[in-house]
Parts: structure tokens; sequence; C-alpha cells
């Protein structure tokens, strides 16, 4: 019975083993393939003969995608929003959840429910529309940046996290003469330094990958964000095939392979690459983070 007990785990474990490796692979391979087909050549591209392996390998397509004015104005576009937005994000829920997260805040419960029911209801396309268009914030990055630099979801994780620590710190800086902002600078956010890292993570990604407001607000080409360049792209794949052909795009075409399938294949590449850049030295605050903010409700 002890031999069949101690058998079953190790089943488990390998059972569990093999779906997350198959599941791991469908969400690998087709970046895989993105891959390949930036780096092949057109001719095997165009025969649709190119798997997981580059056919043919050159670099053209890099070098045209890296050339081409409207990805770098978009490229910048998209590192300002995102730093300038994840900055200011923090700033702000680190701002609100500290406080939330005492006891003796008067009206705390109402508050809480009161950010609860806005983060389940919102007024819609239309009226965040008209508020940006009243604010003279279209066809400006700000546009970009105010609507989402405050997350209640992520205030909600930081808050939780700050109340499993032990007031017995606080109360002991109190003592040495040390106000509110001393306290929540120089002790509680470097004890809250998962909790940081992952929230700060959560919004750096829905920065850089927020293509829908760029859609509604910015119609100025030099404004466009990253993510709204390659909606366009992929979108318009007969235009950019067109303007290839009928030599529209004045680049060197030596060596390039300039489908429209490369081309928007290497352009998803260079727009995944400052997040596959962050995300390994964030992975290890991120669980932890994740988990400890989601203990309380």
């Amino acid at each position: 019975m002890n031999i069949k007990k101690r058998k079953l785990p190790r089943v488990y474990d390998c059972i569990n083993g093999l779906i997350l490796l198959i599941l791991s692979l469908t969400m690998l391979l087709p970046f895989v393939n993105m891959l390949a087909k930036s780096l092949s050549s057109e001719e095997t591209v165009n025969a649709g003969s190119v798997g997981l392996w580059p056919k043919g390998f050159q670099l053209g397509t890099y070098r045209y995608v890296l050339t081409e004015p409207q990805f770098l104005y978009s490229l910048r576009n998209s590192l300002i929003v995102t730093l300038t937005g994840t900055a200011m994000a923090m700033v702000i829920t680190c701002m609100v959840a500290y406080p939330l997260s005492k006891q003796w805040l008067k009206g705390r419960r109402p508050l809480v429910l009161i950010f609860i029911f806005v983060m389940l209801f919102n007024g819609g396309m239309v009226p965040t529309y008209l508020i940006m268009n009243g604010l003279g914030l279209l066809n400006t990055l700000w546009a970009l940046i105010l609507p989402p630099a405050f997350s209640v979801y992520n205030m909600l994780l930081l808050k939780n996290f700050f109340e499993e620590l032990p007031e017995s710190v606080e109360e002991s800086a109190r003592i040495d003469g040390a106000g509110n902002m001393t306290i929540l600078l120089k002790i509680i956010l470097p004890m809250a330094l998962p909790a940081l890292a992952t929230i700060g993570l959560f919004y750096a990604v829905g920065f850089w990958n927020d293509y829908m407001r760029g859609v509604l607000y910015i119609t100025n080409p030099q404004l466009k964000p990253l993510q709204q360049y390659l909606f366009e792209l992929v979108t318009e794949s007969q235009k950019l095939e067109q303007g290839i052909i009928t030599g529209d795009y004045n680049v060197e075409t030596d060596g390039m392979n300039l489908t429209p399938d490369a081309i928007r294949a290497a352009t998803i590449m260079l727009s995944s690459l400052p997040i596959m850049m962050v995300y390994p030295f964030l992975q290890k605050y991120f669980v932890k983070g994740l988990v400890v903010g989601s203990v309380k409700g």
C-alpha cells in the first residue's frame, strides 16, 4: 500500500508536467514560427515552407523595419508612454493604497466600496472620448497616459500587501519621530518591493500592449503608439503589399525579405523585445508579490 501511495504522486506529477509542456509549446511554437519567417528569404516565405527554422537566412527584413520612420516614431511614443505612465501609475497607486490599508482611517470601508464599484462599472467609450475631447487631449500622448494611470485591481493588491506588514515597524518609526511620508518612502516601500515589482510589471505591460486608446484618440501618425502601428500593419496587408510592389517605400531592397508576412513577423518580434528583456529581472518578485497581495479580500 505504501508503494502504491508513493507512485500516485509521481504519476500525477508526470501527467501534470506533460500537460504543462504541451500548453507551453502551443504558446511558444507560433512565436518561433514568426521569428523564423522574419529571418527567412522571400522565396521560402511566399512558398509557405518556413516552419520552426529559418530558410535562406537573412536580416534584411529587420533592417527595413528599423529604417521605417513610422516604426521609429511609434517605438519612441510607446517608450515614453510606458515609462511615464508606469511611473505616474505607481505613485498614484501607492498614495491611494497606503492610507486605505490603515484600519483607523475614517470612511475607509465606503471608499473601498466606491473603488470596487468603479472597477466593475465605468462610463463607457463615448463619455470617455467626450472627456478627452473636452480636455483637449486628443492627438497628445497624455490621452494614452492619463486614463490607465490608475488601476483599482492593482491598488487592492498593494493595499492587501500593506495590511500584511507588521504595525510594530511603523510604531517604532513614529516613536523615533518619523512622519507618514518618511515611513512610506523609507520603510514601507522597501519592504513592499515584491508587490511593487508585480504591479509595475502589470502597468508596464498594460501601457505597452494598449492599442485601442491609440485608435480612439490618436490620428497624427507621428504620435501613434507601437501597438497601433502594429495593428494597422497587420490589418492593412494588402496596402502594404501594394506599396512594396509599386515602390512607395523608398528603401534599398537588396537582400531584404519584403513580403507582408515577414515584415509583420519582424515588427511583432521587435515590439515584444522590450518586455521580454525586462520580465526576467522582475520574475523572481512576480509570483511572490501576486500571492502575498491576494491573501486578504
